[in-house]
């Protein structure tokens, strides 16, 4: 066996003569065990909390959705529509429109946006689990469903046809409304609301679906004319094969983005705040590292008169610096493995039993067991732990052990 390991798994296993050291060598233990706890329950709890995120953006959000380059619209033809429906794991399209509109109802007004869907739309998104109230869209029919934001802004009474909703689109043009000499300078239709969705604040407040007849009427647009495709993928599909086939058959004109490029912004946000928690609880490990540093210089003066037998029987000054850096590095990882085996127990139990409630709520906090996570703790305390080994190894010196 190497000489230094030897000797530094004798010096990290055994009981000092000195019981001061035992409790300081304890204590450094413990707190290298709680460090890499701490830090790994909380990359599992940042990384439950952004599926738990994503999972209601992704009840909506499409698999690949193709949008105009420029402009708001583009023009979809029939066989550019057959082409896709032969494209080889595209399980599903919608043709949608979308356009910011003002809503009027018992003299309350919001501007969402409206968005005009097909048939298909259900099929290619969650969207009739995320029905709270009323039922989706009939085909063809003056009907709306509101997200839960907008609803309780407005007041809106579901399936009240004695007081419907009016939906108001500025006409195109660019004089002011104040020159135009049309009495209406909008178009506009009523509309009743048949259902209320709830998915998360964000898109609430944001969205009111109808058919996607009825948006291109109010706005006065062809038939062909939509503002985007929705698609969902087949299972164990290549997404980067048939985004480029999606591309080919649309032209240069539309651009086709995948979930994490439609949710860019929340995908940013999370991964910032990610980065940041990891990085502050990064620096409490390196000053509770430092704990490594004074354990193992403690260990160095007490193994003083060891040091110099050693030295006497031959051992240079470099293999006993690597002694203790050695323990140092074995204290640190060992430490770091107990602390990861903890965490995920914890972790294991929050899953299974939901131990812990978002706070306000009856919902479990969302935790999850990521492999990257387990890379991400072992190699911070390894890395960490062998730094602070290196610094306190250096106390070591030829005056130290000849005094």
């Amino acid at each position: 066996m190497n000489f230094s390991l030897y000797i530094a798994k004798r010096y990290l296993f055994t009981k000092s003569s000195q019981n001061a050291i035992n409790i300081i060598n304890f204590i450094t233990a413990a707190v290298v065990v709680v460090a890499a706890l701490a830090l790994f329950i909380v990359l599992a709890g940042f990384a439950g909390l952004k599926t738990f995120s994503l999972s209601f953006s992704n009840a909506f959000d499409p698999d690949l959705k193709a949008v105009p380059a420029t402009g708001k619209v583009f023009t979809i033809t029939p066989d550019q529509e057959q082409s896709l429906s032969s494209i080889d794991g595209v399980a599903h399209f919608s043709k949608v429109l979308e356009e910011r509109v003002f809503l009027n109802y018992n003299n309350k007004n919001y501007t969402p946006f409206i968005k005009g869907v097909d048939t298909n739309f259900n099929k290619v998104t969650g969207i009739d689990s995320i029905i709270r109230l009323g039922s989706w869209l009939q085909p063809g029919q003056d009907e709306v469903v509101v997200g839960q934001t907008i609803a309780s802004q407005l007041g809106i009474v579901i399936n009240d046809y004695s007081d419907l909703l009016e939906i108001i689109v500025p006409k195109p043009g660019k004089a002011s409304i104040s020159s135009l000499q049309e009495a209406k300078p909008y178009y506009n239709k009523l509309v009743v609301t048949v259902g209320m969705f709830n998915i998360d604040l964000e898109n609430n407040s944001k969205y009111v679906f109808s058919d996607l007849q009825l948006a291109q009427n109010l706005l006065k647009l062809k038939a062909n004319q939509i503002s985007g495709v929705e698609f969902k993928l087949s299972a164990n599909t290549d997404e980067e094969i048939i985004r480029t086939k999606i591309s080919r058959v649309l032209g240069t004109d539309v651009l086709v983005k995948n979930r994490a490029e439609l949710n860019d912004s929340l995908y940013k946000m999370l991964n910032t705040e990610n980065i940041a928690i990891y990085l502050i609880f990064t620096l409490i490990l390196i000053i509770a590292l430092f704990n490594v540093v004074g354990s193992t210089i403690m260990t160095i003066l007490d193994k003083k008169a060891n040091l110099k037998t050693l030295f006497s029987m031959g051992a240079t000054v470099k293999q006993i610096r690597r002694i203790f850096f050695v323990q140092g590095t074995l204290l640190s990882v060992f430490g770091g493995l107990l602390g990861i085996v903890l965490g995920s127990i914890i972790t294991g139990l929050q899953m299974v039993f939901g131990l812990i409630a978002v706070p306000g709520t009856n919902l479990p906090y969302p935790m999850e067991l990521k492999l990257e996570n387990y890379l991400i703790v072992f190699l911070t305390i390894t890395i960490l732990g062998i730094i602070a080994s290196k610094i306190a190894s250096n106390a070591v010196g030829k005056r130290l052990i000849e005094i």
